[in-house]
């Protein structure tokens, strides 16, 4: 189903057409919403990371999945611990990596997510779990490249 994004000048807000001519208004949360969901823990992140807003996520284990298929995401859910998770959400501009299954990463990885202000989650959910949560509170998958 396409959706049509249109500026509703009256009541000053963004809102989508579908196809079959009903109107919603797009999910937009935070990373600190993000952090509440899922009972997730700060690995690193200012408020100003926590407050950005976020409409789409992807969950892979697989950065060349990521890489090859997602765009417009703005949250990876991941169990790899290295710094190919950080390098694959620079280069697709995602503000943010939620660690699951309650992993740990490197150190180096923090050090790197630093460096490029991607904040870094840690949850104790399965990926599967986590992924259904955050849908469960609007948050959807963005488009395929």
């Amino acid at each position: 189903m396409q959706l049509f994004p249109v500026i509703c000048i009256i009541i000053n807000t963004i809102i989508l057409i579908k196809e079959d001519g009903r109107i919603t208004r797009p999910i937009i949360m935070t990373v600190r919403d993000i952090i509440d969901y899922l009972d997730a823990e700060l690995l690193f992140g200012d408020d100003e990371l926590l407050d950005q807003e976020v409409q789409h996520a992807c969950g892979s284990d697989m950065m060349s999945d990521v890489l090859a298929f997602v765009k417009d995401q703005a949250v990876l859910l991941t169990g790899l611990i290295n710094t190919q998770a950080v390098r694959t959400a620079e280069m697709m501009d995602m503000k943010c990596i939620v660690l699951v299954r309650g992993k740990d990463p490197l150190e180096n990885v923090i050090e790197l997510a630093k460096e490029r202000d991607i904040c870094v989650l840690k949850t104790e959910h399965t990926m599967f779990c986590a992924c259904g949560i955050l849908y469960k509170h609007g948050l959807r998958g963005g488009h395929s490249v």
